[in-house]
């Protein structure tokens, strides 16, 4: 077994371990991103915190009998970079702004996913470079969590009654501090204690998981811009 190898088995069960792989692999990480992205990408770029997210990815699934770990990571972070390609192309010729997006005026028709739609849209329009700095600060944050701000596409909450679950579930972390900090130490959503507390079914918290964990870190973080979207949260607190 070689010495990365050998190190990204460790890395799956120890932080400290695979904070120092990433740190080693940085370089070919960029490597890879810009030669799939055809130009230079930077840590500034959506296209790092992709690949961020699919070295993670690769380093939970990497098993011995799947070759060099190298090769392996590179094929993980070229189709997560592939889909991600796939859906900004689709966002360019199918984006639609709707300013109450987030509000309480709810549109049962309406994915409520457009959220990633409409700041994009509002990004492009005004070239606000204050929301795309809020959006790559997020994109880290929620790295640790193995998800992305794309990713609020698919699991953002889409009929009325669930949102309103998914704002009380909200609701209730922000009151309470020290399950934030404890969701941040472990990475994962005390679902008996929303469950219970909040009087949230067990079903929603477990399927809406990354949006309330996001939407968490957004209103109780300093992202202003993003947070403007979710006001329908501030108003069951």
């Amino acid at each position: 077994m070689t010495d990365i190898n050998c190190m990204v088995a460790e890395a799956r069960m120890n932080p400290d371990t695979f904070n120092k792989l990433l740190k080693r692999s940085e370089l070919f990480i960029i490597k890879c991103t810009s030669a799939i992205s055809h130009h230079y990408i930077t840590k500034n770029d959506e296209e790092w915190s992709i690949a961020l997210l699919a070295f993670k990815e690769a380093v939970d699934h990497y098993h011995l009998e799947k070759g060099s770990f190298d090769k392996f990571a590179e094929l993980i972070i070229r189709r997560r970079l592939i889909d991600y390609f796939r859906t900004q192309s689709k966002y360019k010729s199918e984006i639609s702004v709707n300013p109450n997006v987030f509000d309480c005026g709810f549109n049962e028709e309406e994915d409520n996913g457009a959220l990633v739609q409409e700041i994009g849209a509002k990004t492009l329009q005004k070239n606000d470079n204050s929301i795309k700095l809020e959006i790559d600060a997020l994109n880290e944050v929620f790295s640790a969590y193995c998800f992305s701000f794309m990713d609020l596409v698919d699991c953002s909450p889409k009929s009325k009654k669930t949102k309103t679950s998914c704002a009380k579930a909200i609701s209730y972390l922000l009151k309470n501090p020290l399950l934030i900090q404890e969701i941040r130490n472990k990475k994962q959503l005390p679902l008996k204690i929303i469950e219970k507390n909040a009087k949230i079914p067990r079903k929603i918290l477990e399927r809406h998981r990354k949006y309330i964990i996001a939407a968490m870190e957004i209103l109780s973080g300093e992202y202003p811009h993003v947070a403007n979207y979710m006001q329908y949260i501030r108003e069951e607190m």
